[in-house]
Protein backbone atom coordinates (compact mmCIF):
# COMPACT_ATOMS: atom_id res chain seq x y z
CA UNK A 1 0.00 0.00 0.00
CA UNK A 2 1.45 3.87 -1.11
CA UNK A 3 1.44 6.31 1.53
CA UNK A 4 -1.16 7.83 -0.73
CA UNK A 5 -3.46 4.63 -0.67
CA UNK A 6 -2.82 4.74 2.93
CA UNK A 7 -3.78 8.17 3.73
CA UNK A 8 -6.88 7.77 1.44
CA UNK A 9 -8.01 5.48 3.23
CA UNK A 10 -7.58 7.45 6.40
CA UNK A 11 -9.78 10.13 4.33
CA UNK A 12 -12.42 7.35 4.10
CA UNK A 13 -12.68 6.62 7.58
CA UNK A 14 -12.35 10.13 8.48
CA UNK A 15 -15.72 10.59 6.14
CA UNK A 16 -17.54 7.94 7.70
CA UNK A 17 -16.73 9.29 11.12
CA UNK A 18 -17.87 12.22 10.01
CA UNK A 19 -21.10 10.85 8.63
CA UNK A 20 -21.99 8.62 11.96
CA UNK A 21 -21.47 11.89 13.73
CA UNK A 22 -23.93 13.99 11.80
CA UNK A 23 -26.32 10.84 11.84
CA UNK A 24 -25.89 10.79 15.60
CA UNK A 25 -26.40 14.74 16.22
CA UNK A 26 -29.31 15.03 13.51
CA UNK A 27 -31.38 10.51 14.80
CA UNK A 28 -35.17 11.53 12.93
CA UNK A 29 -36.34 10.34 16.18
CA UNK A 30 -34.66 12.53 18.38
CA UNK A 31 -36.48 15.70 16.12
CA UNK A 32 -39.47 13.49 16.69
CA UNK A 33 -38.75 13.41 20.54
CA UNK A 34 -38.33 17.28 20.21
CA UNK A 35 -41.11 18.01 18.48
CA UNK A 36 -43.55 15.55 21.04
CA UNK A 37 -41.81 17.52 24.02
CA UNK A 38 -43.08 20.84 22.63
CA UNK A 39 -46.43 19.70 22.10
CA UNK A 40 -46.39 18.46 25.73
CA UNK A 41 -44.90 22.00 26.72
CA UNK A 42 -47.79 23.54 25.03
CA UNK A 43 -50.69 21.25 25.83
CA UNK A 44 -48.98 21.85 29.67
CA UNK A 45 -49.61 25.78 29.73
CA UNK A 46 -53.24 25.02 27.90
CA UNK A 47 -54.16 22.93 29.95
CA UNK A 48 -52.83 24.88 33.11
CA UNK A 49 -54.75 28.04 31.72
CA UNK A 50 -57.83 25.68 31.31
CA UNK A 51 -57.76 24.37 35.16
CA UNK A 52 -57.50 28.24 36.17
CA UNK A 53 -60.71 28.96 34.72
CA UNK A 54 -62.07 25.67 35.92
CA UNK A 55 -61.09 26.49 39.76
CA UNK A 56 -62.17 29.94 39.66
CA UNK A 57 -65.66 28.68 38.39
CA UNK A 58 -65.51 25.72 41.02
CA UNK A 59 -64.82 28.20 43.68
CA UNK A 60 -67.96 30.31 42.33
CA UNK A 61 -70.11 27.31 42.10
CA UNK A 62 -69.49 26.37 46.04
CA UNK A 63 -70.11 29.62 46.37
CA UNK A 64 -73.30 29.68 45.42
CA UNK A 65 -73.82 26.39 46.63
CA UNK A 66 -73.64 27.57 50.27
CA UNK A 67 -75.13 30.33 50.03
CA UNK A 68 -78.00 28.06 48.58
CA UNK A 69 -78.14 25.82 51.17
CA UNK A 70 -77.49 28.65 54.23
CA UNK A 71 -80.86 30.59 52.55
CA UNK A 72 -82.76 27.14 52.41
CA UNK A 73 -81.96 26.16 55.95
CA UNK A 74 -83.19 29.38 57.43
CA UNK A 75 -86.79 29.20 54.82
CA UNK A 76 -86.89 26.10 56.03
CA UNK A 77 -86.90 27.30 59.81
CA UNK A 78 -89.28 29.89 59.05
CA UNK A 79 -91.56 27.31 57.66
CA UNK A 80 -91.57 25.57 60.81
CA UNK A 81 -91.63 28.59 63.13
CA UNK A 82 -94.69 29.79 60.43
CA UNK A 83 -96.76 26.46 60.48
CA UNK A 84 -95.65 25.34 64.08
CA UNK A 85 -97.95 27.47 65.85
CA UNK A 86 -95.28 29.50 67.74
CA UNK A 87 -96.43 32.58 65.89
CA UNK A 88 -99.89 33.50 66.47
CA UNK A 89 -99.55 37.32 65.85
CA UNK A 90 -101.12 38.15 62.61
CA UNK A 91 -98.94 40.99 61.59
CA UNK A 92 -95.88 38.61 62.54
CA UNK A 93 -97.27 36.00 60.41
CA UNK A 94 -97.43 38.12 57.50
CA UNK A 95 -93.66 39.68 58.23
CA UNK A 96 -92.81 35.75 58.64
CA UNK A 97 -94.25 34.79 54.67
CA UNK A 98 -92.65 37.99 53.22
CA UNK A 99 -89.09 36.56 54.16
CA UNK A 100 -89.95 32.75 52.92
CA UNK A 101 -90.73 34.64 49.96
CA UNK A 102 -87.87 36.85 49.45
CA UNK A 103 -85.29 33.92 50.33
CA UNK A 104 -86.93 31.46 47.93
CA UNK A 105 -86.88 34.21 45.28
CA UNK A 106 -83.12 34.61 46.16
CA UNK A 107 -82.87 30.91 46.32
CA UNK A 108 -84.20 31.39 42.74
CA UNK A 109 -81.90 33.84 41.62
CA UNK A 110 -78.71 31.84 42.83
CA UNK A 111 -80.02 28.43 41.41
CA UNK A 112 -79.81 30.42 37.89
CA UNK A 113 -76.57 31.43 38.54
CA UNK A 114 -75.49 28.50 39.22
CA UNK A 115 -76.76 26.74 36.86
CA UNK A 116 -74.84 29.18 34.81
CA UNK A 117 -71.70 28.48 36.05
CA UNK A 118 -71.88 25.07 35.72
CA UNK A 119 -72.62 25.72 31.77
CA UNK A 120 -69.87 27.40 31.71
CA UNK A 121 -67.67 24.45 33.40
CA UNK A 122 -69.46 21.87 31.31
CA UNK A 123 -66.76 22.58 28.07
CA UNK A 124 -64.14 23.27 30.37
CA UNK A 125 -64.03 19.72 32.16
CA UNK A 126 -64.63 18.48 28.49
CA UNK A 127 -61.43 20.14 27.46
CA UNK A 128 -59.43 18.81 29.93
CA UNK A 129 -60.68 15.60 29.63
CA UNK A 130 -59.87 15.90 26.04
CA UNK A 131 -56.33 17.25 27.13
CA UNK A 132 -55.85 14.18 29.92
CA UNK A 133 -56.37 11.90 26.37
CA UNK A 134 -53.31 13.62 24.43
CA UNK A 135 -51.10 13.88 27.27
CA UNK A 136 -51.45 10.18 27.50
CA UNK A 137 -51.15 10.04 23.86
CA UNK A 138 -48.25 11.89 23.86
CA UNK A 139 -46.34 10.40 26.63
CA UNK A 140 -46.84 7.23 25.58
CA UNK A 141 -45.10 8.40 22.18
CA UNK A 142 -42.19 9.68 23.76
CA UNK A 143 -41.77 7.18 25.55
CA UNK A 144 -41.03 5.09 22.44
CA UNK A 145 -39.24 7.41 20.87
CA UNK A 146 -36.63 7.78 24.13
CA UNK A 147 -36.16 3.81 23.70
CA UNK A 148 -35.88 4.00 19.57
CA UNK A 149 -33.39 7.10 20.80
CA UNK A 150 -31.20 5.37 23.02
CA UNK A 151 -31.08 1.96 20.32
CA UNK A 152 -30.52 3.73 17.25
CA UNK A 153 -27.03 6.29 19.74
CA UNK A 154 -25.51 2.87 20.96
CA UNK A 155 -25.45 1.47 17.74
CA UNK A 156 -24.15 4.23 15.87
CA UNK A 157 -21.73 5.14 18.36
CA UNK A 158 -20.56 1.44 18.27
CA UNK A 159 -19.82 1.80 14.77
CA UNK A 160 -18.11 5.12 14.79
CA UNK A 161 -15.64 3.80 18.54
CA UNK A 162 -14.94 0.67 15.04
CA UNK A 163 -14.16 3.33 12.66
CA UNK A 164 -12.12 5.33 14.32
CA UNK A 165 -10.03 2.79 15.87
CA UNK A 166 -9.77 1.41 12.53
CA UNK A 167 -8.61 5.05 11.66
CA UNK A 168 -5.91 5.21 14.52
CA UNK A 169 -4.31 1.94 13.20
CA UNK A 170 -4.27 3.25 9.65
CA UNK A 171 -3.14 6.71 10.96
CA UNK A 172 0.17 4.91 12.23
CA UNK A 173 1.20 3.72 8.92
CA UNK A 174 1.16 7.27 7.77
CA UNK A 175 4.45 9.55 7.99
CA UNK A 176 3.47 11.77 10.88
CA UNK A 177 4.54 15.15 8.65
CA UNK A 178 2.07 14.11 6.19
CA UNK A 179 -0.65 13.35 8.50
CA UNK A 180 -0.04 16.83 10.09
CA UNK A 181 -0.58 18.08 6.61
CA UNK A 182 -3.29 16.23 6.05
CA UNK A 183 -5.33 17.06 10.01
CA UNK A 184 -4.56 20.95 8.96
CA UNK A 185 -5.82 20.97 5.11
CA UNK A 186 -9.54 19.03 6.54
CA UNK A 187 -9.86 21.65 8.71
CA UNK A 188 -10.30 24.54 5.75
CA UNK A 189 -11.46 21.77 3.41
CA UNK A 190 -14.58 20.77 4.38
CA UNK A 191 -13.48 17.19 5.66
CA UNK A 192 -11.79 16.39 2.44
CA UNK A 193 -8.26 16.56 2.37
CA UNK A 194 -7.37 14.33 -0.17
CA UNK A 195 -8.58 13.33 -3.20
CA UNK A 196 -7.83 11.09 -6.42
CA UNK A 197 -6.94 12.51 -9.34
CA UNK A 198 -8.41 11.11 -11.96
CA UNK A 199 -8.25 12.38 -15.77
CA UNK A 200 -7.16 15.89 -15.49
CA UNK A 201 -9.89 16.75 -12.55
CA UNK A 202 -9.58 16.62 -8.75
CA UNK A 203 -11.94 14.60 -6.94
CA UNK A 204 -12.26 16.74 -4.12
CA UNK A 205 -13.46 19.95 -6.07
CA UNK A 206 -14.46 18.14 -9.37
CA UNK A 207 -12.66 21.10 -11.20
CA UNK A 208 -10.36 20.33 -14.19
CA UNK A 209 -6.84 21.60 -13.39
CA UNK A 210 -4.44 23.11 -16.25
CA UNK A 211 -3.04 20.56 -19.08
CA UNK A 212 0.18 22.41 -17.97
CA UNK A 213 -0.32 21.42 -13.96
CA UNK A 214 -1.50 17.66 -15.13
CA UNK A 215 1.93 17.20 -17.06
CA UNK A 216 3.90 18.65 -13.85
CA UNK A 217 1.60 15.99 -11.44
CA UNK A 218 2.47 12.83 -13.91
CA UNK A 219 6.29 13.73 -13.77
CA UNK A 220 6.55 13.81 -10.18
CA UNK A 221 8.11 11.30 -8.24
CA UNK A 222 5.55 8.41 -7.05
CA UNK A 223 6.17 9.49 -3.44
CA UNK A 224 5.99 13.52 -4.09
CA UNK A 225 3.38 15.71 -2.77
CA UNK A 226 1.15 17.00 -4.92
CA UNK A 227 -1.99 19.67 -4.78
CA UNK A 228 -4.61 20.79 -6.44
CA UNK A 229 -4.29 23.98 -7.94
CA UNK A 230 -8.08 24.61 -7.33
CA UNK A 231 -8.61 23.68 -3.68
CA UNK A 232 -5.43 23.27 -2.17
CA UNK A 233 -6.24 19.32 -1.91
CA UNK A 234 -3.92 16.56 -1.98
CA UNK A 235 -4.23 14.80 -4.93
CA UNK A 236 -3.23 10.73 -5.15
CA UNK A 237 -2.15 9.22 -8.33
Amino acid sequence: MSRWDALLSVQEHDTSADQLTHRLAHLPAARELAEAMSLLVQLEATTAEVEGRRHDLGRAQQRLEDEISSLSDKATQHDKALYGGSISNPRDLQVMQEEIAALRRRISQLEDQELEVMEQIEPLDADLARAAGTRGELDDRAAALRGQVAEEQVSIEEDLARVRAERATLAGTVAPELLAEYDTLRLRSGGIAIARLVGGSCGGCHLSLSAVEVDRIKKLPPEAAAHCEECGRLLAR
